[in-house]
């Protein structure tokens, strides 16, 4: 793949991620090494989570009831209609290749 071949937006992006210089021409950079204060620790890790999960909008117990109704109606449907689908062609078949 060469330069050529991408786009004005995707050379915008390798601009910005500094793979492509201000002529367009391909560039090498090295990536900053990561720095040990960019990690923490097991409890800063979890102490973000749950505070990260204080965020999400749970849904009600109606709600959870309401939809996976849905999807078992869902599965059944698209159930019945593929063993139908099945069952329609193999008969099909079975006909048209029977001498």
């Amino acid at each position: 793949m060469s330069l050529d071949d991408l786009n004005r937006e995707q050379k915008r992006q390798l601009k910005k991620m500094g793979a492509l210089d201000d002529e367009g021409k391909q560039t090498r950079t090295q990536r900053p090494p990561k720095k040990k204060s960019d990690r923490v620790g097991p409890r800063q890790y979890l102490r973000e989570v749950r505070e990260e999960l204080r965020k999400v909008a749970w849904p009600t117990r109606p709600e959870v009831k309401r939809y996976s109704i849905i999807v078992v109606i869902t599965i059944i449907v698209y159930t019945a209609l593929v063993g139908g689908l099945d069952y329609f062609f193999g008969q099909w078949s079975s006909w048209f290749y029977s001498s």
